[in-house]
């Protein structure tokens, strides 16, 4: 249910005497497969990692690649959901593609074992693990689609480490449920990891 997203993006930027130029950008992170109709499977992942897009593809567990396009974003929360049309993926892949099953991260404990599943650096599946380190964390984050300020809530700290790349992934639990959305917007200098709980995604 985990997959790897790259993003092709055009940046805006100015020059020192004022000049406007745009340049391509190319990123990568990971998103999970929450939902699929008959038209669509629908991909969760971090406003960030989609942002100023121009392409998106999408890499599943066997290497195939699929071009997707932005369902929605919540930019002060640093989510948003991609799709990807069902007619574009093999069918030996689609046979093969599960969603994720999710969680209940009001119901966390702080030492209960996360395991962070990702696309660390780009270079394919990666899984860290450790313990929720902390539930209801208050962070604040720069809204990219407004510039102000917000503070966001009740996120998750824990201490399985998420990496460059990881952005978008799943945070599960022993189960496998997946609880939360690794986020690299809130990592620091201090190596504090921050998700955001999985029940914030479904209020949008």
């Amino acid at each position: 249910c985990v997959v790897a997203i790259s993003n092709t993006a055009e940046i805006t930027y100015q020059g020192m005497w004022g000049q406007t130029y745009t340049r391509e950008s190319q990123s990568a992170g990971t998103g999970f497969i929450v939902k699929q109709d008959k038209q669509f499977i629908y991909i969760a992942t971090n406003n960030h990692v989609v942002a100023d897009a121009v392409v998106l593809e999408v890499q599943f567990f066997d290497g195939t690649v699929v071009e997707a396009e932005i369902k929605g974003t919540v930019a002060s929360k640093d989510l948003a959901v991609i799709k990807v049309p069902v007619n574009k993926i093999e069918k030996g892949t689609m046979r093969e593609i599960r969603l994720a099953t999710l969680g209940d991260s009001n119901e966390l404990e702080v030492g209960e074992a996360a395991i962070a599943i990702g696309n660390a650096l780009g270079y394919g599946q990666s899984v860290t693990t450790g313990v929720i380190s902390a539930t209801g964390r208050s962070v604040t984050v720069q809204d990219s689609s407004t510039g102000g300020y917000v503070v966001n809530n009740n996120l998750i700290q824990t201490d399985a480490a998420i990496n460059p790349g990881n952005s978008g992934g799943a945070l599960v639990n022993k189960y496998g449920h997946v609880i939360a959305v690794t986020s690299g917007s809130y990592l620091d200098a201090n190596g504090l990891y921050i998700s955001v709980p999985v029940d914030i995604l479904l209020q949008q």
